[in-house]
């Protein structure tokens, strides 16, 4: 079992920077594919950002390309999404997945991850 807990959401102006963290527990991450999801009111959830914590691969969705940055300290067991370039429309619960299945391209299939954090918001206003 892995738990992973979220931390570094709060409110922000448009323009402005976030680092989202993510601690794993329970078992080391350096053979887990790893990703960002977030839901927005009255919204799916979506992904943002996946990670392969050992060959350091990773994906992006193309509305936070440029903008978003998703790493990884697998010393510390932990995964980071810096946040640049912040607008109204990133307001979302942010939150962090793990699994041990290679994914590839389905990397944004939330039902493929088997472990979950609790989430964390972010609030962009304007």
């Amino acid at each position: 079992q892995v738990q992973l807990v979220e931390s570094g959401g709060g409110s922000v102006q448009a323009g402005g920077s976030l680092r989202l963290s993510c601690a794993a527990s329970g078992h080391t991450i350096t053979n887990y594919y790893m990703g960002w999801f977030r839901q927005a009111p009255g919204k799916d959830r979506e992904g943002v950002a996946h990670i392969h914590i050992r060959d350091g691969i990773t994906r992006y969705a193309d509305s936070v390309k440029g903008r978003f940055t998703i790493s990884q300290d697998g010393a510390n067991n932990t995964m980071y999404l810096q946040m640049h370039s912040l607008r109204r429309e990133d307001t979302a619960v942010y939150y962090c997945a793990a699994t041990n299945t290679y994914l590839g391209l389905m990397w944004d299939e939330e039902r493929l991850y088997d472990y979950w954090g609790q989430g964390t918001q972010v609030t962009v206003s304007s």
